[in-house]
This record gives structure tokens, C-alpha cells and sequence, in this order.
């Protein structure tokens, strides 16, 4: 089996990169990186080290894309992943979107060219944003909690179902990613080529790049550890709004099943997170912090930012139902790694952050 990942010297590539070289050491592995990402070098030399044979080239350059070898399957793990991408004033809108529709349709036309199937990374903020900020909470230990209405399609306890409405606004961002989807089915449709669509919750787990608006569960511990200053923002300033997470390792399993699979009877696009066993807000991780590392002060801003919302957990049954999929690393063991790895690396903000 020969696999591509693009954004491979990323946290979520270079993770999935290691786990399929240990568990499959016969297979091929390569990758494509364009290292603009602070952090993303630190990972070239390990995975060389490991045999995974990097090439340095950015997706938007469908030249860039033609010097690799032919493989089997592409998992593209390669985009601009934060929800305030194109507003910020990191990037431009342009180049939001030159990156995460306009590189995953030259990574399409790579697997058109070779006849591999295709795996797309996608996300949560697909998810309309209007009647998630619109969501009836209330405050359970210091979490929200959605107050379920049988009027809303998709929402239960367990989170958002594949069902919940795409329509936008869902940001720049999670537009690009939509689009991505959408282009994805119809070249597998149109090409004949396998593609499956997976759309994760918070991914987290240690070597996460220090961002708060890319990984906030790495960004808040190494930012607690160091007493950097940190802010509890919108909804009131008190740190009541909830993730899920997953560690991208526990992705795996469900990428070789899809890789094994002929597909009928199968939906293409599925729900993939921790789920509410592994939800928990900022107020939440903030005790979390103080017991492993000390008391450290938390400012607040009542006032929100652009796409917030207040409760964001997904429901991955449908993964569970067709794939026998659920993920294996909880919360705790999650946070435990990532603070071990801060420790170990003091200088990780400098490293991962955006300079």
C-alpha cells in the first residue's frame, strides 16, 4: 500500500504518518509540506528518521503536486484549520481559499490522474453558525449544556448528527471546507475513485502548534504552565463554552476500515470526535490546569468574537454504526500528554507560535 498525506509535518499528518509507519511498516509512506506553519519543521527529520519520505511543495501548485510518486490513497490533512482564517488579519480571504478548496482540488485531480482514492480531513465548523450562537444553554459545573429542543434536526445529547443544517453562514473557514466536501463527492462520483469524508471535532494531543484558534486545549496548558496571560472571551467572560476533542491517532482505524472497504451501502460523510464523553468547557480545563500545575489568574472579556459559539460536540454514531468506530484515548489521558509534553518542551510557544 503506497499513502500521501499532504500537511504531513503538521500535528494531525505527522501524527497519522507515525502511527501508519508503526502499524504498518511495509507500507509507503509519503508526504507533502510547504512548512509555513511555525513548528511544522520540528517534524521533517523524525519522519525521515522513521522512512516517510517528505517532499517539500504546497498543494496549491498542482506542479508541486506532479513530482510525487503515484500511491494508493491520499489523506489530505493540509489546510488553514482556524475558524478566524481570512478575518484576522493572518491571512487574506485569497488565500483561505487558494489553500483549502483551490490545493484540495489539485490534490483531486492528483487522485484522478492515479486512480487513488481520497480521505479528506474535514471539521465540525461546517455547521451552521446561526442556530448554534442561537442555542438555549444553561450551566451545569461550569459547562453549558444545550437545552434540547425536538425542533432543531440534528441536536440531541450527544451532540450535532450528520443531519444538522450546512447552511451558511458557517464562516470563511468552514465554507472552504464544505466546498471542499462537495468537490470531493462529485470527482469520486464523476471519476470513479473512492472518497470518504470525515469531519472532526477539536483534534488535540501532544506536539499540537501553540495556537489558541488552531489547538485551544495545547494553547491553554502550555500558556497556563508558562503564566502566560490568558482570557476567558464572550459569554459572559466566565469560560462556560464547550469542546470536544479527539487524538488524531484514533483516527486510524477508522482510516483503514475506509481504505479496506468497497463502500456499498455506506454513507461518504461522517462524524468523527470525541464526543460528550470528552466535552468540557475552558472553565473546566482551567481547574484542570491549576490541579496538575498551580493557581494561575484568568482574565475575562464579556464581549464575543466573530463565529463563536457556546457548545460545539459532535455525534459520532453513525461512524460507530457503520464503521464499528469509537475513539480510545479520553480526555484526562489527552490532557496528561499534553502536559507532559509542555514540560519537556519549554520553549514550545516560541517554536509552534505564529510569528
Amino acid at each position: 500500500m503506497k499513502i500521501l498525506i499532504t500537511g504531513i509535518c503538521g500535528f494531525v499528518g505527522s501524527t497519522l504518518a507515525r502511527a501508519l509507519r508503526e502499524t504498518h511498516p511495509r507500507w509507503q509512506i509519503v508526504g507533502i509540506d510547504n512548512f509555513i506553519r511555525p513548528g511544522s519543521e520540528t517534524n521533517r527529520a523524525p519522519l525521515t528518521k522513521l522512512g516517510v519520505k517528505v517532499f517539500r511543495g504546497d498543494i496549491r501548485f498542482a506542479r508541486d503536486l506532479a513530482k510525487l510518486p503515484a500511491v494508493d490513497w491520499v489523506i489530505d490533512a493540509a489546510a488553514n484549520p482556524s475558524v478566524l482564517a481570512g478575518v484576522d488579519g493572518q491571512t487574506s480571504s485569497r488565500e483561505l481559499v487558494d489553500h483549502n478548496l483551490g490545493g484540495t482540488i489539485n490534490v483531486l485531480e492528483f487522485c484522478k490522474a492515479h486512480r487513488a482514492g481520497f480521505i479528506l480531513l474535514s471539521t465540525s465548523r461546517v455547521y451552521s453558525i446561526p442556530p448554534l450562537a442561537a442555542l438555549k444553554v444553561k450551566t451545569v459545573e461550569k459547562a453549558f449544556r444545550p437545552v434540547l429542543i425536538k425542533t432543531v434536526p440534528g441536536l440531541s445529547a450527544s451532540g450535532l448528527s450528520e443531519s444538522f443544517s450546512t447552511a451558511p453562514p458557517v464562516s470563511l473557514y468552514g465554507a472552504t471546507k464544505l466546498a471542499s466536501e462537495a468537490m470531493a463527492l462529485e470527482y469520486g462520483a464523476t471519476f470513479s475513485f473512492p472518497v470518504w469524508i470525515n469531519r472532526c471535532g477539536v483534534l488535540a494531543g501532544a506536539g499540537q502548534f501553540g495556537r489558541a484558534d488552531q489547538g485551544i486545549f495545547a494553547y491553554w496548558l502550555n500558556a497556563w504552565l508558562r503564566q502566560r496571560p490568558l482570557k476567558y472571551i464572550g459569554f459572559d467572560g466566565k469560560g462556560s463554552q464547550v469542546r470536544d476533542c479527539l487524538h488524531p491517532r484514533d483516527l486510524l482505524s477508522l482510516l483503514e476500515r475506509q481504505m479496506a472497504s468497497d463502500g456499498k451501502g455506506k454513507a461518504r460523510v461522517q462524524n468523527v470526535s470525541g464526543g460528550a464523553k470528552s466535552a468540557m468547557s475552558l472553565a473546566q480545563l482551567s481547574d484542570w490546569c491549576a490541579a496538575r500545575f498551580g493557581p494561575h489568574e484568568v482574565a475575562s472579556e464579556a464581549a464575543p468574537r466573530p463565529f463563536d459559539i457556546p457548545w460545539m460536540v459532535l455525534d459520532s454514531a453513525l461512524a460507530k454504526r457503520q464503521w464499528n468506530w469509537q475513539p480510545q484515548t479520553p480526555m484526562p489521558e489527552i490532557l496528561e500528554e499534553i502536559a507532559a509534553h509542555a514540560e519537556k518542551n519549554p520553549r514550545w510557544l516560541e517554536i509552534s507560535a505564529p510569528r
